[in-house]
């Protein structure tokens, strides 16, 4: 396998154009490639300075996760301090995690943030939605989004063998003219589901309008995980 390391977003796309696959941290193509076979055509995104930004408002598809520190959102940071071991944080990628896992641990911080995504593909930078990048799964070069007034994040317990930890993450955020917004994001199992809506009142009426979305579909359990971030989220807003 010949592996290429492009230094910029031309030479990237041009190894995609020469049908190279992306390799990412390869902690989860790694196996797979042992077992059925190398590409003959590699690369990896961690010489391009686009891909490795990290700041309040962007973070690149070839940051490792051990890297993201308290200059990104809490919710953001939180997930990936969360993600698998020492040493897989030291070599998995953002890119890899939310393109590549089925996992997708960082996917609901990122929801939560509304981040938007730009990928690259043979024919050039493209801005999308993370809900094309979990259909399409394209090469992530980068993620933006707007600085939220606070945010959170928790992963509970997980058994040895049985399904993903369940995991709330949410974020609030400042309305451009009207009320501020609240997201709330969750993964059950396999599932992501999410939900935004305006801040009521209170905690209680907020709660409220949440379960009309597409959260309401979530059982009882997790809702137990959801009711404390958010009212804990929405009793802090004086303090910021």
């Amino acid at each position: 396998m010949l592996l290429r390391l492009p230094t910029s977003v031309t030479e990237a796309q041009e190894c995609l154009t020469e049908g190279a696959v992306p390799i990412g941290g390869a902690t989860l193509v790694w196996a797979t490639w042992q077992r059925d076979g190398f590409p003959e055509l590699a690369m990896s995104l961690r010489e391009v300075p686009e891909a490795n930004a990290m700041g309040r408002e962007t973070l690149g598809g070839a940051v490792v996760l051990h890297r993201i520190d308290e200059r990104v959102p809490d919710v953001l940071r939180l997930a990936a301090a969360t993600v698998g071991t020492g040493a897989v944080r030291r070599t998995a990628t953002v890119g890899g995690n939310l393109v590549g896992s089925t996992l997708r641990c960082l996917l609901p911080a990122a929801l939560v943030l509304d981040a938007r995504a730009t990928v690259l593909e043979p024919d050039g930078l493209h801005e999308t939605d993370l809900a094309e990048v979990v259909a399409k799964r394209p090469l992530l070069l980068s993620l933006r989004w707007r600085t939220p007034i606070a945010s959170a994040y928790r992963k509970l317990p997980g058994e040895a063998g049985g399904e993903p930890p369940l995991v709330v993450a949410s974020a609030l955020h400042a309305g451009d003219e009207g009320p501020d917004r609240l997201r709330v994001a969750v993964r059950d199992g396999y599932d992501v589901l999410s939900g935004t809506t305006p801040c009521g009142a209170d905690a209680e009426e907020t709660l409220v309008a949440l379960r009309g979305t597409a959260l309401g579909e979530l059982p009882a359990t997790a809702w137990e995980s959801i009711r404390p971030q958010v009212v804990g989220l929405l009793e802090g807003r004086g303090a910021n």
